[in-house]
């Protein structure tokens, strides 16, 4: 019989791809984890690793075994939930993956509310980028994560996990109020209504590769010109600070503005495009107690915020379901 850890060991080779990978994100030693894929291999009888320089690869016939171990895997991660959900109590732990302004915006009443209704569950937040927090899930180093979605830019797909809209925000012109000293004011003394008026002026975007970047670099090529990009910052906090102090524009979310007036002007752009927050968690685990109130609560906070029903459910992949 195949031992079922070390079967996950090789899995988790497969998705990491380096001993030292694994080692890491399961806190082994890189000499346990290879000890322990040695042992696989004799209970297996066959070769599962192979040396290419200084790497190791997964043979055809191990490639098989981590098939197999992602179904076993996936139907002990329905039993653990289908057993706390048969409990009367809801407790347990969720680590939790969510973006910048997500956090800001909803995870304050998320912990007060968990903490007030469910104060067995403990609850760990990571912020992390959309793309690679979905992955991340994906390869249980979360259990839940809270994403976005830019219109026209799909959201990576990983079979396991299903989705869930939160709600939808608009994504406006943000710069600085006429008149503020800085460098926008300098380089123009008109008000600025329309994306075309920034076209000459320094903009702060995300790093590339964000979808949010590439997202607001089409919006501005679509408008006739190439942005001047002459910040970076995945932090929108320190984008908005540049633009309230005159230096700066950019396309920002509204979800960035809960709690807080705008000490800057917003202005609305051609479509009146919006951005999608969801959640997204593994099938196998999604009607775990703890996960299902924690999206109950994420799903009121989001209503409150926005005033009004989720504007686009097509997004949805899970059905409604609530925490015992």
């Amino acid at each position: 019989m195949l031992d079922v850890k070390r079967l996950r060991l090789l899995r988790e080779l497969h998705i990491r791809g380096t001993l030292a990978d694994v080692a890491l994100a399961l806190q082994y030693s890189p000499s346990a984890v290879s000890q322990q894929l040695a042992l696989l291999e004799k209970e297996a009888g066959v070769k599962l690793l192979r040396k290419v320089g200084r790497r190791v690869q997964l043979t055809a016939q191990a490639e098989i075994l981590v098939a197999h171990t992602a179904d076993i895997v996936e139907s002990l991660e329905r039993a653990e939930a289908d057993m706390a959900a048969s409990l009367t109590t809801v407790a347990g732990s969720v680590k939790l993956a969510v973006f910048q302004s997500a956090a800001l915006a909803l995870l304050p009443e998320l912990l007060t509310a968990m903490s007030r209704r469910y104060p067995e569950v403990r609850i760990e937040m990571t912020q992390r980028e959309p793309e690679t927090a979905l992955y991340e899930t994906w390869a249980r180093d979360f259990d839940m994560v809270v994403a976005e979605q830019y219109p026209g830019h799909a959201a990576p797909r990983h079979p396991e996990l299903d989705k869930v809209v939160l709600t939808t925000d608009a994504i406006r012109l943000a710069a600085p109020f006429p008149g503020t000293s800085g460098t926008v004011s300098r380089l123009r003394t008109e008000p600025i209504t329309h994306i075309e008026d920034t076209a000459g002026l320094p903009w702060v975007m995300e790093p590339r590769g964000a979808a949010s970047r590439h997202w607001a670099e089409q919006a501005c090529r679509q408008a006739g010109f190439e942005p001047d990009v002459r910040f970076e910052t995945a932090d929108l906090q320190a984008q908005v600070r540049l633009i309230e102090s005159g230096n700066a524009v950019a396309l920002l979310p509204d979800l960035m503005w809960t709690g807080r007036e705008p000490a800057l002007t917003l202005t609305e752009l051609p479509g009146l495009p919006r951005r999608t927050v969801f959640t997204a968690a593994r099938r196998a685990s999604r009607r775990r107690p703890a996960i299902l109130a924690c999206r109950e609560i994420l799903a009121q906070t989001a209503l409150d915020i926005s005033g009004g029903p989720v504007a686009d459910p097509g997004y949805s992949e899970s059905g409604p379901e609530k925490a015992s």
